[in-house]
C-alpha cells in the first residue's frame, strides 16, 4: 500500500514535534519561563534546534565552542551543559543588558566557570582568538547574532574550527523572508543572509545541510 502524501500541515507537524521532545534541563526551563514575559523574549532560540545541537556536541565530545549573539544566555547555557568540565564557551555579545539576566542561571546550573563572556564586536573577538594562536582548535561555533557581518564571521569561523568542526547559523530562514522572492526583502540583513546561504551551499570547504527546525539552522561541517 502506498504511503499517503499528506504529512499534515506545518503547524500540526511542529506541534507534534514539540510534544515529543525530552524535558529541558531544569535551569534552562526556568530561564525560558522567565523570558516568556519579557518584551524581547520572542528572539530567544527555539528549544528544538538547541536540543539537536546539544546532542551533537555530546556525540562529538566537543570541548571548545564559540557563540555569537548571547542575548540572555539560554543557548550558552545549553552548550556549557553539553561539554566536559574542562571545556569552554567563548560567548560573544556587545552589551551586558541581556547577558546579565542569564548569568545567574549559568551559576545556578554550575557551569558559569565554562563560559567566557566577551563584551565586544564578535568580529573583534574571533580575530583575537586567531591572533592568540587558537586557529583550528574549536569544535563548534553557533552564530545567532550580528547578521550584517555574517560573511566575515563565517570566514573567521572557518579559521578557528578544526577539521570536522561545525558552524551552525541560526535564523537561516530569516523569519520566512528568505522563502519569499528577493524583491520582497524588507530588512537590511536579509540580503546578507540570502547571499551567505548561497555561498555556503557552493563552498567546497564545507559540507552543509539546512535543518527545518525553529527558524532554520544551517549546519556546516568543515571539510
Amino acid at each position: 500500500m502506498a504511503c499517503p502524501k499528506d504529512y499534515g500541515t506545518d503547524e500540526e507537524r511542529r506541534a507534534y514535534i514539540n510534544s515529543h521532545m525530552s524535558e529541558l534541563h531544569p535551569v534552562m526551563k526556568k530561564l525560558r519561563e522567565l523570558m516568556e514575559t519579557h518584551p524581547r523574549g520572542f528572539i530567544m532560540s527555539s528549544p528544538n534546534p538547541i536540543m539537536v545541537l546539544s546532542n551533537m556536541l555530546k556525540l562529538a565530545a566537543a570541548k571548545k565552542c564559540v557563540e555569537v549573539g548571547v542575548f540572555t544566555g539560554y543557548s550558552s547555557l545549553a552548550w556549557a551543559l553539553s561539554i566536559p568540565e574542562d571545556g569552554k564557551v567563548v560567548a560573544c555579545d556587545i552589551s551586558t543588558e541581556f547577558t546579565d539576566i542569564g548569568k545567574p542561571f549559568w551559576k545556578e546550573a554550575g557551569v558559569d566557570h565554562k563560559i567566557d563572556l566577551r563584551i565586544a564586536p564578535a568580529v573583534d573577538t574571533l580575530q583575537s582568538l586567531i591572533d592568540a594562536g587558537e586557529s583550528g582548535t574549536f569544535d563548534f561555533i553557533y552564530v545567532d547574532g550580528d547578521k550584517l557581518n555574517a560573511d566575515v564571521i563565517y570566514e573567521l569561523s572557518l579559521k578557528l574550527l578544526r577539521t570536522n568542526g561545525i558552524i551552525a547559523f541560526d535564523n537561516s530562514f530569516m523569519h520566512g523572508y528568505l522563502l519569499k522572492p528577493e524583491e520582497e526583502d524588507e530588512r537590511q540583513d536579509v540580503p546578507v543572509i540570502r547571499k551567505l546561504n548561497v555561498k555556503i551551499q557552493q563552498d567546497p570547504r564545507v559540507t552543509a545541510v539546512m535543518l527545518d527546525v525553529g527558524d532554520g539552522v544551517y549546519m556546516c561541517r568543515k571539510n
